[in-house]
């Protein structure tokens, strides 16, 4: 069993958990309240910035050119056609620039993006190619099935977050990252993966539950 079957295997539970979570159920049917989508929303923006540090980082250890080339690919879209994906939707959800420019981090935020730079900066391009799997893997798994199902939310801003996340847009870079990581598999490295992979998952699945349960820090 290659290494990425393998770990999505082991945590399945989690993985279904996450890509199936009432967050993306109700966003999908159209009955997500906007609220929750705009604080949702408001957290993935700060999130991209960890993001991105993450995705450079992979780009200057990447084994070969092949390698740096598809992340810098994946940069350009994060910096160019998806911030203004972010502009357009917070416009559209009544979100004012102060707002979303001036809004700190959540707890599961904050701690999701120190781990994205901590593994940017302290680990190898493996380590960085196995977060990407799981961010951008759980992502292209609920879009897919949404799509698959037909679902086509009235709300123009769910629409494109859906759209943005199928199988057109990050199949082929989720399908490169399991090939990749599928073919560095070592005895040495697959401990460390599974810890990486399972933390992504983690917190995954919190940045759901932190969005539609509501998160705060415990003096504000």
């Amino acid at each position: 069993m290659s290494l990425t079957q393998d770990l999505r295997q082991k945590h399945d539970d989690l993985w279904q958990k996450m890509v199936n979570h009432p967050f993306v159920v109700e966003m999908g049917d159209g009955t997500l309240p906007v609220e929750k989508f705009s604080a949702y929303f408001i957290q993935d923006y700060i999130f991209v910035r960890d993001l991105v540090v993450l995705i450079a980082q992979g780009v200057s250890k990447a084994p070969d050119l092949q390698a740096a080339a598809r992340l810098n690919s994946f940069l350009a879209d994060i910096l160019n056609p998806e911030n203004d994906l972010f502009v357009r939707a917070f416009k559209e959800l009544g979100v004012s620039e102060p707002e979303y420019t001036s809004a700190g981090a959540s707890p599961t935020t904050q701690a999701f993006g120190d781990f994205l730079v901590r593994v940017g900066l302290d680990g190898d391009f493996c380590d960085i190619a196995t977060v990407l799997y799981v961010t951008e893997g759980t992502y292209l798994d609920w879009a897919t099935r949404m799509i698959e199902a037909g679902k086509s939310p009235a709300n123009p801003v769910y629409r494109e977050w859906l759209d943005i996340h199928g199988p057109e847009v990050l199949g082929g870079l989720v399908d490169w990252l399991a090939g990749f990581l599928d073919l560095a598999d070592t005895a040495e490295f697959r401990p460390r993966a599974e810890k990486t992979f399972l933390t992504a998952l983690r917190y995954e699945y919190l940045f759901w539950e932190a969005a539609y349960s509501g998160e705060a820090w415990p003096d504000q």
